[in-house]
């Protein structure tokens, strides 16, 4: 059967980072183990260090970002999409206003470099 998840229902996060609106996932409904949500990230805001446990799409709607990780930096403008392994590190820094839509595992758990122990899921992700 398919799922709607009408506007009404998305959540939005703010961070110091970025603004994240969550689109679907198993606690705003439509999905049962992936989640989709958009980023807003402001030019020069950028997100730690950090892995995730489960792979995940980053796809640039508008503007533009780099993407650095252990193995390089990857600049991305509209239209790309960078596929972020699970386990890689890497930290997500807004060249210009940017726009992305993010689609990942609902369960997948954070963690940022220095932290003692992983942060858990994001709510954003859940």
């Amino acid at each position: 059967m398919l799922s709607v998840v009408s506007r009404a229902q998305a959540r939005t996060t703010v961070t110091p980072n970025a603004t994240m609106t969550t689109l679907a996932s198993p606690s705003v409904g439509g999905a049962t183990r992936l989640s989709l949500w958009q980023v807003e990230m402001k030019a020069g805001q950028q997100g730690p260090w950090h892995t995730f446990d489960t792979e995940q799409l980053w796809t640039v709607i508008s503007g533009s970002v780099t993407v650095a990780s252990l193995d390089g930096d990857a600049a991305l403008r509209p239209g790309d999409t960078v596929v972020v392994p699970a386990g890689a590190e890497r930290r997500i820094t807004a060249v210009s206003d940017a726009r992305l839509i993010v689609c990942g595992q609902a369960d997948g758990v954070a963690t940022a470099r220095g932290d003692e122990a992983p942060r858990g899921t994001p709510a954003w992700i859940s």
